[in-house]
């Protein structure tokens, strides 16, 4: 009865507007950690441009946060809204960790599977500004949010490969070398792996809220 009731009322559409500004906030910081990957004299401004995306999603967050606590009707639970918008800060906010450990350790340049993990992120970022859209309507898109979390979730699964491939090469190249240059290259693959995992967490969201709304 309740859920017929809330069809009849409008609801407030401002929360997909601050999805979109979050998720697009996402895509630019993970295509800013993209660039950190490359490596050079520029990849302390890459960290800072990740760092400065990451305090833009941030404020975006406290806005959906305040959102929830003064709208009366929204457009699903506001536990939902709640833990989907976090999941995404939570992927940002695990960039800005990663982009900090390579000032920290004043890293430079980096391995390959590192660069390729960089690529897979900004795929995973461009999945989830491709979903949110979509949940405006849910129920005949369905298919494609399904289509888009499995997707989400086959990327975090390659990472999860590339972060072994890389750990493994990492300890043949500095096994007989420097130990610090290894502790150092797998601090920074475990954090690439965390911005994954926080992807996965998001297109769980997601899926969580569909199960809910069909």
């Amino acid at each position: 009865m309740l859920r017929w009731f809330r069809a009849f009322l409008p609801k407030e559409e401002r929360f997909f507007d601050l999805f979109a500004r979050h998720s697009q906030t996402v895509v630019q910081g993970a295509e800013a950690l993209q660039d950190m990957l490359r490596g050079g004299d520029e990849t302390p401004v890459h960290c800072q441009r990740v760092s400065q995306f990451e305090n833009d999603a941030d404020a975006i967050t406290r806005e959906v946060l305040t959102a929830v606590r003064r709208t009366f009707i929204t457009p699903f639970d506001r536990v939902d809204i709640k833990n989907l918008i976090t999941s995404m800060d939570d992927a940002i906010d695990q960039m800005q960790q990663t982009a900090k450990a390579v000032i920290l350790f004043e890293v430079r340049s980096f391995e390959p599977p590192m660069r390729e993990i960089g690529t897979l992120l900004v795929e995973c970022a461009n999945l989830v500004g491709r979903a949110l859209p979509l949940m405006k309507s849910i129920g005949p898109n369905v298919a494609m949010l399904t289509a888009i979390t499995e997707e989400l979730g086959k990327l975090e699964g390659r990472v999860d490969d590339l972060h072994d491939i890389g750990l493994k090469e990492l300890f043949l190249k500095h096994r007989n070398a420097s130990a610090m240059d290894f502790i150092v290259g797998a601090e920074i693959y475990d954090h690439l792996e965390k911005v994954a995992d926080r992807f996965d967490d998001v297109a769980n969201e997601i899926n969580s809220i569909v199960i809910e709304q069909v």
